[in-house]
């Protein structure tokens, strides 16, 4: 087990130390808003290292003002990428459109920011790395609420007690498993399924995303800047998820390869591809939808209490947003039913808001029929984008309180 320790002499909030399952996007913007308030934090991450690299990822609304407040703004805005179009193909690889990708996805131009995830998640280690302790190649095995605290069990062999513990483990979170059992409970299956990985730009393309469709199908190629590797993204139309597949590494590609056996375009060279791919993710599209996002000493954060699937473009945004609420609503002296009770009633609306952005077999990306991909494909020749999102107020609902650090 890697561990990295903190400086010596934080103050803690009245002597709590707590412990945060995942070193992603939710887990380090909590610690660093924790660490603010006083709390004395460790976060424990099953990888070996901080993740970089993944999908590019969008920050809007109000996880902008959330960035701001931690002082990462200046440094996001300077990775932004700026993709300079989006290109429609159909079935035979001809082009049925080239338009601006911000009227695309609902982005505000000059606003919104779009980074590498490696880029955010880099940015958000930096801002704790010092202040926080992190112990990679290791993770929750056990939690026992029936003491004074959460007694905690490591897998590999330690044990710990802390005051409260949070899951920011992700959409498969076990956290939330041990906590309110298994995933399917919670599971809100929106109708697809996807391949990402990243592979050899051939195409020569340039800060450009270039997307194939037929019916129930996507294939896409998304070059962020002018290097040598694109991200490949295959998307398909299942009525009813697929589990048995999903959890079988071989079968979740052989699936990905038969629903793409006939495809055209670059499509066959993305299947071939795959198999060589060391960031190879295959996955349903879903969402998490909980009664309640606590138990006890233990509350989740980010797609583990909350995911919105990339359908919505949220979730990112709902994990810092969701972070930033928490560690504040602990703030002043709250125990952690007073805390947790108040970061649901003021979170839960927002995301509640920003998940109805997206229903089952609704994305407007993703055609599943003939009749509904000539509609979209006549809507991009004729005005040359999607409606845009821009109007619809959920990424910006949510007005931030002051939290005050402790003093």
């Amino acid at each position: 087990m890697t561990a990295t320790r903190p400086l010596t002499g934080i103050r803690t909030a009245r002597g709590r130390e707590v412990l945060i399952s995942g070193a992603g996007i939710a887990g380090c913007a909590l610690a660093f808003w924790l660490n603010r308030h006083g709390y004395a934090v460790t976060v424990v991450e099953k990888a070996g290292a901080p993740r970089d690299g993944g999908y590019p990822i969008d920050v809007r609304g109000t996880a902008l003002e959330v960035v701001r407040r931690m002082g990462l703004l200046p440094q996001l805005r300077d990775a932004h990428i700026d993709l300079r179009r989006m290109t429609f193909l159909d079935g035979d690889g001809g082009t049925v459109a080239s338009v601006s990708p911000q009227d695309v996805v609902g982005s505000v131009a000059g606003r919104d920011i779009e980074v590498r995830r490696g880029d955010l998640t880099g940015a958000l280690y930096g801002a704790v790395r010092d202040d926080v302790e992190f112990l990679f190649d290791d993770f929750i095995d056990t939690l026992d609420q029936s003491g004074h605290g959460v007694d905690v069990t490591f897998r590999g062999g330690g044990r710990r007690t802390f005051d409260m513990v949070f899951g920011a483990d992700g959409l498969h979170s076990r956290t939330r498993e041990l906590l309110f059992g298994s995933e399917e409970r919670f599971h809100r299956y929106l109708g697809y399924c996807f391949a990402v990985f990243t592979m050899r730009n051939t195409l020569g393309l340039s800060r450009e995303i270039t997307m194939w469709n037929t019916p129930g199908r996507a294939a896409a190629l998304y070059a962020v800047g002018d290097d040598d590797e694109v991200h490949a993204f295959l998307n398909f139309a299942r009525p009813e998820p697929p589990f048995g597949a999903i959890r079988a590494p071989q079968a979740r590609q052989d699936l990905v390869s038969a629903v793409f056996a006939d495809a055209g375009w670059e499509v066959p060279g993305m299947i071939a591809a795959m198999p060589d791919a060391d960031d190879l993710f295959i996955d349903v599209v879903s969402q998490i939808r909980m009664p309640r996002w606590s138990r006890g000493r233990v509350a989740l954060v980010g797609d583990a209490a909350y995911a919105p699937s990339f359908l919505t473009g949220q979730g990112t945004s709902l994990a810092l947003v969701g972070a930033y609420m928490l560690a504040g609503s602990l703030a002043a002296g709250r125990d952690a039913a007073a805390g947790f009770a108040a970061y649901e009633d003021t979170t839960r609306g927002f995301v509640t808001l920003n998940q109805d952005q997206v229903g089952a077999g609704e994305a407007a990306l993703f055609p599943t029929t003939a009749q509904a991909l000539e509609r979209r494909n006549t809507m991009l020749r004729g005005l040359g984008a999607l409606p845009s999102r821009e109007e619809r107020p959920a990424h910006s609902a949510l007005t931030l309180p002051e939290f005050a650090p402790l003093g």
